[in-house]
């Protein structure tokens, strides 16, 4: 039985990262919890793989003309990353403000977004909505570049107060309506029939032109608002620090951060009808929320540190997303430890699973948790970590392997092997009904067995794959 102090650690890693592996895990418990949050919340300088190693190899990471371009460099990053929870910060916000290919035709956009979660995503909430107001890619997704003086677009607006910032039931329509002539002026510096050009059409040698940001004062509404009770001639400057003063932006902003790093909560569409699973934890995080100026890495250092998140009864309450999943199964094999010519098909896997990476099915995301599995999906993420945990020729499981049958060379019984290979992937809980099924599963294995004779790495590595489908590996 692992010790609690391991457990815990593993815990923090599989939500604040991808997992780890048990000597990682090791040298982590030894570093100590506190210390370890701190190291995790505060890199701004990771090591991970070059950009410029990928590119050279993947020629789509640097044009990003068609869908997958932007998406395999970020995965390179998940797997080969020291900074896991910068990373994760990123998905996060990318399930928030999500943004698509199925609109933008180009990967640089939403690349270059994707960027600006890295830069800002632990950082002031406010500064992030000013970032996102600004972002070209989410210009075009939601058509403020179509919102004019006098011919108002509320898409933005809208979707501000719903989906970023809010939720459902905090805002009027005169609210999101004043919200939208406050936005009008802030567009790309281009015409639309330019932009729509720019991302559709191929400029070579240079790919799909990018699109920047652009103020023009001509354009904007400068008109007296009334936005949530205020009135004023608003700006969008002023419509952010209206809505990020909101109670009920620290409590959804709360409960996004709870939903993805603690325990599922229900879909973002339901919160308006059902409670939060923890409303304690929420008021917590809400509190942090306004007492740090709005600050998510301070958030989330109360997060980890508090009881809730370390409480048992949140272990592998959470599914993972797609994206989760990969990272953390290729991290554990190390068969990517540079830039390979398998790795756009692996990559292009996490769509099978439910899950394409900057090409959301819609302006809502995706809706996470259990939502992640059906029988479709679930085959598709049951056969891919099973793949690669069974893959001797992946450094990381011969390592692993090699763990396994340390001192015992695979005579040890079926119980003792299922200890070992649960340890080796830092599966520190199982049900009942998990272990009986894995031993079962080793002891009609034996004796299947031809003669009774074991090749005792195949013995060991079939453990794995048959872990890899526990709802244990599959959840966080």
């Amino acid at each position: 039985m692992a010790s609690q102090e391991f457990q815990l650690m593993a815990h923090l890693m599989r939500r604040a990262g991808f997992g780890a592996s048990r000597e990682e895990l090791n040298a982590l418990v030894e570093q100590g919890y506190e210390t370890t949050v701190e190291s995790l919340l505060e890199t701004d300088h990771p090591n991970e793989m070059s950009q410029d190693l990928m590119r050279r190899y993947h020629p789509e990471s640097s044009g990003m003309m068609g869908p997958t371009g932007g998406s395999e460099p970020w995965m390179y990053r998940m797997i080969s990353t020291d900074a896991p929870l910068r990373e994760k910060i990123a998905l996060f916000w990318h399930g928030i403000f999500a943004t698509g290919y199925s609109k933008l035709c180009s990967g640089k956009p939403l690349d270059a977004q994707v960027q600006t979660f890295l830069r800002h995503g632990l950082g002031s909430f406010r500064g992030l909505l000013l970032e996102m107001s600004r972002d070209p890619a989410m210009i075009v997704w939601l058509d403020n570049y179509d919102n004019h003086n006098g011919a108002i677009n509320e898409n933005y607006a809208r979707e501000l107060l719903e989906l970023f910032s809010m939720g459902t039931g905090n805002y009027s329509e005169h609210d999101i309506a004043e919200a939208a002539r406050a936005f009008t002026g802030w567009t790309i510096g281009s015409t639309k029939y330019q932009v729509i050009r720019a991302m559709v059409d191929q400029d070579r040698p240079y790919g799909r032109v990018a699109i920047h940001f652009e103020y023009r004062p001509e354009d904007h509404d400068d008109g007296e608002k009334e936005f949530l009770g205020r009135r004023g001639r608003f700006n969008g400057e002023d419509i952010i620090d209206i809505v990020c003063e909101q109670q009920a932006t620290a409590r959804f902003i709360s409960r996004h951060l709870y939903s993805f790093f603690v325990a599922d909560e229900p879909p973002v569409p339901e919160w308006p009808y059902k409670p939060p699973r923890d409303p304690e934890a929420i008021a917590t995080l809400s509190r942090a929320y306004f007492e740090s100026g709005y600050n998510i890495r301070e958030m989330l250092r109360v997060l980890f540190k508090s009881d809730f998140f370390k409480s048992e009864e949140v272990r592998y309450e959470r599914v993972k997303g797609p994206a989760e999943l990969m990272a953390g199964v290729l991290r554990l094999t190390e068969e990517f430890k540079g830039p390979h010519p398998r790795f756009p098909s692996t990559n292009q896997q996490t769509t099978f699973m439910g899950q394409s990476l900057l090409n959301p099915d819609s302006v809502e995301g995706w809706h996470w948790g259990t939502e992640w599995v059906n029988s479709g999906t679930l085959v598709e993420r049951v056969n891919f970590a099973s793949e690669r945990l069974g893959n001797l020729e992946s450094p990381g499981v011969q390592a692993m392997v090699d763990r396994i049958l340390a001192g015992a060379n695979g005579g040890d019984s079926s119980k003792t092997m299922v200890d070992k290979a649960l340890d080796q992937l830092a599966i520190t809980a199982v049900s009942d009904e998990t272990r009986s099924a894995l031993i079962e599963f080793v002891e009609k294995r034996d004796q299947f067995a031809e003669d009774g004779c074991h090749n005792p790495r195949e013995r060991a590595v079939s453990i794995l794959k048959m872990i890899g489908a526990t709802p244990e590996f599959q959840r966080a």
